[in-house]
Parts: structure tokens; C-alpha cells; sequence
């Protein structure tokens, strides 16, 4: 049986996503909260980044919003994919009334979420989406998906890339090989670039900095005409950017990268990153609390959740700056 939990509210005011519980209004600390079984338990991806850290953010101040008890785990580092699933089997021999998984690859932890799944626990999935069809196989039933539309993400940052370097060649720089977001926004930069730019190579840094870094520097020995670089996440941006300033080529070769964290925020100011296409982490784990506690009242949720992005260049960084880690933008939540 699934396990109550009190109801939130959100609203959007000056921008900035606001959510408010309707449960509680004293403000109360965890261990204080409610029924002993309205807890949720987030399994995440490594703290090493700077991504997931905001993400555990926004879970911790939603649950502490709205008097939630909450456990959020994460694997040891990006790649620690079997770690991660250690941490979901050990949660899992507890009594939690709703998960919330950010999986590291597509199916690394089915198996532990279908044996919540055959005890009804509600599952909310976010930022990386579970393998459909590994999903399917197990029979595992997933109450929502909420993340970034990567491959608009990936457009977006092939379209200010266009604006920048009108013509030329650009490399294209991924995370884990065959991994479905990385994949996705690399598509999408495709896809905008197609006809206008020339992308020589395409090459995975396992969303490393150092590895980044690496790849970067060889790719321009090999091209010194080279415009541009894309890169799926900030900390492999911000490797390139290192790159390119060791060849001396900050004025001529462009980067930008996905994610929106503050380290990349600050490089757009300061003139390193072109721009970087912001996600909102936070709020993307404040919005896996609320769908816990909808899922587990028994409250319909739409099958996804996508949350927005925006682009951020000089322009508009230290607006970004100043809001960060909550979005900058107004943002029109569908769970409201």
C-alpha cells in the first residue's frame, strides 16, 4: 500500500520557482515530521558534480519545505554505476513511501526498482531517464519522468553556436559513449548545424574534465582552423575552455556546453565559455519531491515533466548568477 505524504503547493513569483507546503506552516525539521512512513528516499548521481549537488539541494529544501522526511543517497562518482545500485538495494530494505532515481545509465538500477515496483512503491524518475524497453521487461511501472529535453537543449546551443561563428568547423565532445542524454544533446546540436557548419569530429570524454581537456587539446593539434566545440556538460566545457587557453586560442575557438552550473555561469562572465544552455537541477529535484508526494496520494501525474532551459551568455549571467541555484526565468510548473 502506498504510503501518504502531504501535498505541496508551487507558484511562480518574480521568476524564481517557488513551492510552498500546504501540510505544515511551522517550519518543522525532518525528524519531527509527520507519519513515521511518509518518507522519500532519492537515489542520485555523484556529488563529484557540481550538477547533482544542486539537485540534492532542491530535494533537501522541498522535503524541509514541507515537513517531508527525507534520504538522499549518491553513487561514489559519475561512473559508479554498480555503487549506485548498492545504495538503491540497501533503501529498498527500508520502509520509504516513494523513490526518486536519477540513474547513472539507462538500466543499471531496473532491477532494484522492480522489486519496488511489485510492492507498489511510487517511482519518480528524474534528469536521466530508466531504458524503456528494460523498463518494459522487468514490468516495472514508473509514475513520471521529469528532465531537460536534451535534444532541444543540444539545439539551442547549436543555434547560439551558428550566431557566433557563422561558418567553419566545430567538434563535438559527449559523455559516456552510448549514453541516451549525451546522445540526444549531441543530436540536437546536429541538427541545428546541419548545412552551417562543418563538425569534423565527434569524440566521448566520459563527461570528464581532465578527459575533456585531453581530447580538446589534440583535436585543435590536429585542426588549427578550428571555431568551435560543444561539449555535453559544464565540467567537460570547462576542460575545453582550459584547453583552448593553453593553445592560446581564447579569441578564436568557442565553446559551449550544457548544464548551467555556477562554475560555468561565472566562465561565461568572465569571457571563457561562449555560453552554457541552463538546466535547473534544483528544481528539478524540487519538482521529484512534489511528484513523490502526488504519486503517493494516489494523485494523477503526467507521464513527463519537461523542464525548461535557457541559455545563458554574457548577457545575462550575472542575472543567472544571482538566482542560481534556482532558475532565472520564469518557469510555468505543470504539476501545480
Amino acid at each position: 500500500m502506498r504510503h501518504p505524504l502531504r501535498l505541496l503547493g508551487i507558484a511562480v513569483v518574480g521568476g524564481t520557482l517557488v513551492l510552498s507546503g500546504c501540510g505544515s506552516s511551522d517550519g518543522g525539521s525532518d525528524s519531527d515530521s509527520g507519519s513515521g512512513n511518509s518518507e522519500v528516499a532519492a537515489v542520485i548521481k555523484g556529488l563529484d558534480n557540481p550538477f547533482f549537488q544542486a539537485m540534492e539541494e532542491g530535494i533537501n529544501e522541498q522535503a524541509k519545505t514541507d515537513s517531508v522526511k527525507v534520504t538522499v543517497q549518491a553513487a561514489q562518482n559519475i561512473n559508479d554505476t554498480t555503487g549506485q545500485a548498492d545504495k538503491l538495494t540497501a533503501l529498498a530494505q527500508q520502509d520509504f513511501g516513494c523513490f526518486i532515481v536519477n540513474p547513472i545509465s539507462g538500466t543499471n538500477l531496473v532491477q532494484g526498482l522492480a522489486r519496488l515496483g511489485a510492492k507498489d512503491i511510487p517511482i519518480v524518475n528524474i534528469d536521466s531517464p530508466i531504458d524503456e524497453a528494460a523498463a518494459e521487461k522487468a514490468d516495472l511501472d514508473v509514475e513520471t519522468y521529469i528532465g531537460t529535453d536534451n535534444a532541444e537543449a543540444g539545439g539551442k546551443a547549436g543555434d547560439t553556436m551558428v550566431d557566433a561563428v557563422k561558418s567553419g568547423k566545430v567538434a563535438l565532445i559527449g559523455g559516456i559513449s552510448g549514453d541516451v542524454t549525451s546522445g540526444a544533446r549531441l543530436d540536437g546540436f546536429k541538427a541545428a548545424v546541419e548545412g552551417k557548419l562543418d563538425i569534423i569530429q565527434t569524440t566521448s570524454a566520459d563527461w570528464e574534465r581532465q578527459k575533456a581537456l585531453t581530447a580538446a587539446t589534440t583535436i585543435m593539434q590536429k585542426n588549427d582552423d578550428l571555431k568551435g566545440f560543444f561539449a555535453a556538460n559544464d565540467d567537460m566545457g570547462l576542460g575545453i575552455v582550459q584547453a583552448v587557453k593553453n593553445a592560446g586560442k581564447t579569441d578564436s575557438v568557442k565553446v559551449i556546453s550544457v548544464d548551467g552550473n555556477k562554475d560555468a555561469l561565472q566562465s561565461v562572465k568572465d569571457g571563457g565559455l561562449l555560453a552554457t544552455v541552463a538546466q535547473y537541477p534544483y528544481a528539478i529535484g524540487q519538482l521529484g519531491v512534489q511528484a513523490c508526494e502526488k504519486a503517493a496520494a494516489d494523485e494523477e501525474l503526467p507521464d513527463k515533466v519537461v523542464s525548461p532551459t535557457a541559455v545563458v551568455i554574457a548577457d545575462n549571467a550575472d542575472q543567472a548568477l544571482s538566482k542560481f541555484p534556482a532558475p532565472f526565468e520564469t518557469f510555468e510548473n505543470p504539476l501545480e
